[in-house]
């Protein structure tokens, strides 16, 4: 069975992180210059929360807050859907679908981080094996070239 831990070895287990204190606007800086959709926010190795575009949408320009002045632990989202290297790649994927979510952190039994996987990592490992295949079943169908 596939596993997160496949897309984690060949990703890397990189994440960037944010702490609570941070100010939204410190947080947009870090996602832009990363070129990233999403932050863990983490407090002493632990994922407490996650903040991403969408979190600036729904809970800071609608509700016409300051950037500047607004901390990331009060607009971030708290309920966090993780789940372990060992998870398959299909549950993640069903998890994400399900909870209209894009990232999902990677975590230990004691809830540290070790990796944060997105839907395009997902659909990329996906395309990456559906490639393979098709490369096999050109092999077959016309021999080696």
């Amino acid at each position: 069975m596939e596993s997160i831990n496949q897309i984690l070895v060949s990703k890397g287990s990189q994440v960037f992180t944010i702490g609570m204190a941070a100010t939204v606007l410190e947080a947009a800086c870090v996602m832009n210059e990363h070129k990233v959709g999403a932050l863990v926010v983490t407090e002493a190795g632990r994922v407490v929360g996650m903040f991403s575009e969408r979190d600036v949408l729904r809970r800071v320009v609608t509700e016409q807050r300051e950037p500047t002045q607004t901390r990331v632990a009060d607009v971030m989202t708290r309920d966090v859907v993780c789940c372990t290297a060992a998870t398959s790649i299909d549950e993640a994927r069903s998890a994400m679908k399900n909870r209209r979510i894009r990232h999902l952190p990677v975590v230990d039994g004691d809830n540290g981080l070790q990796g944060l996987i997105s839907i395009g990592d997902l659909n990329a490992y996906d395309a990456s094996a559906k490639e393979q295949i098709i490369g096999l079943l050109h092999d077959y169908l016309y021999g080696r070239v």
